[in-house]
Formats: C-alpha cells, sequence, structure tokens
C-alpha cells in the first residue's frame, strides 16, 4: 500500500544544508500498525509528512496504492489527503471559531458526507470520553482534550491511511491507553496505522517497528520480546 523508494529530503537554512531523510526506502502493508521511533530530529516527523503528501521529496518516490505522490500538483495532492490519509498532529491543528463537535464534523464533511456528519462526530467524541465536551469551543478545553479532539477527527473520516504524531503526548496514561485502544482497533478494518513516537512503550504493541537516526532507518522488525498487549504497558 505504501511504497518509499530511496526517500531524499534536504533543507537549506542559509549556507547550510540539513538532510532530514538520507535515502530511505521501506514498504507498509494494509492492516499493519507501525511505530516509528527516534529521538528530535531522527526524521520521523519528515517521514510522516513524506506519506501524507504534505511536503515533497527532494529525490525519490513515495507510492501510495499504486500511485507516485511525489508527481501530483498541489490541487491533486489536496484531494489524495481528503480522500486517502487521516492526521493526528502533535499540534492539533483544531479551528478555535468551532466547537469541538463542529471541528470533527467539519472534516466529516470533507469527505462529502454532510448527512451524516452530526452523528458521526458524536460518535467519536463519545469513544475518547468527550460525550460531554463535544459543544465547548477548543479554547475551553485542556490540551489533552484538545488531543482527543484531534484523534476524534481523524478517526471520523474513515481514511484507509492513519497518520499519528505523538498521539498520547497530551494525554495522562489512562487516556492515553484508551486512545492506544482505539487506534489498534482500526487496523482490525484493514486501516494503516502509523504512530510516529519517542516512547519505545508504545512500540511494544506494533506489529512493527522502525527507528530512524540522523535521517536513516536503523532498524525494521518486530518488537523486541513480542508483541504485547495494551495491558501491559506502564510509562
Amino acid at each position: 500500500m505504501i511504497v518509499l523508494e530511496n526517500v531524499v529530503k534536504r533543507y537549506s537554512m542559509g549556507e547550510v544544508n540539513v538532510v532530514a531523510l538520507g535515502g530511505v526506502s521501506l514498504e507498509i502493508n494494509q492492516g499493519e500498525f507501525v511505530v516509528v521511533l527516534g529521538t528530535s530530529g531522527s526524521g520521523k516527523s519528515t517521514l510522516l509528512n513524506m506519506i501524507g503528501a504534505l511536503d515533497s521529496s527532494t529525490e525519490g518516490h513515495v507510492v501510495i496504492n499504486g500511485r507516485d505522490i511525489t508527481r501530483l500538483s498541489r490541487a491533486e495532492k489536496f484531494t489524495f489527503r481528503r480522500e486517502a490519509i487521516s492526521f493526528i498532529f502533535q499540534t492539533f491543528n483544531l479551528f478555535p471559531a468551532l466547537t469541538a463537535l463542529e471541528n470533527v464534523q467539519f472534516a466529516v464533511d470533507l469527505k462529502g458526507r454532510g448527512s451524516e456528519s452530526n452523528g458521526t462526530a458524536a460518535k467519536m467524541l463519545e469513544s475518547v470520553g468527550l460525550g460531554e465536551r463535544m459543544n465547548h469551543f477548543t479554547h475551553e478545553l485542556s490540551g489533552g482534550e484538545q488531543q482527543r479532539v484531534a484523534i476524534a477527527r481523524a478517526l471520523a473520516t474513515g481514511n484507509p491511511i492513519l497518520l499519528a504524531d505523538e498521539p498520547t503526548g497530551e494525554l495522562d496514561f489512562r487516556t492515553g491507553i484508551q486512545i492506544l485502544q482505539l487506534l489498534e482497533s482500526q487496523v482490525e478494518t484493514g486501516r494503516v496505522v502509523l504512530v510516529v513516537t519517542h516512547n519505545r512503550e508504545i512500540s511494544r504493541i506494533a506489529d512493527r517497528v522502525i527507528e530512524l537516526s540522523s535521517g536513516q532507518i536503523v532498524s525494521d522488525g518486530p518488537p523486541t520480546g513480542g508483541k504485547a498487549d495494551i495491558a501491559d504497558l506502564h510509562w
């Protein structure tokens, strides 16, 4: 489903060239729960942005379902993201003028499912424990609650690829476990779930763990010691 072929990403910072990704190649199949590990600056978020068509590679190709998205126009990339990608952003990216419910409804409406947006949005917010907070504006929500709105919005679209950048970063342990259970359940529907995190404990429940360092894949395989149950996690 997802194929990266020798993907390189360079940024120019004045006279200095920074290599965020240095020739990354990998394949991710339908129904995989993949965790990408790495310290700050290792290339995790850049990798996520490449797969989600939020950024363009300097070299190489990103192929999703047989389609080379590196060759798409800006408008085509927008359509691709709307139809194929659901994002959980570390910075939430919520609309401050909308309530929690309206933020999730907006994402469903973009999919052309306006007639069902209210029911779907409410259901998703209830699934992340925000049933009683859905009519609050974002400034009335805590950081952890805003994170859960962002997660509900991503789940509500039903897109086949779910990309999550530190999805439990603002959450307490109990709520984090609840969210990981939701993400794990999405794999059962055939979605690809790709989680970027620095939290090695989360990687224990993945089907596959990819570790990046200085823009390079340094390991790629099942979790050390085998896949764990969510109930066994602690941090």
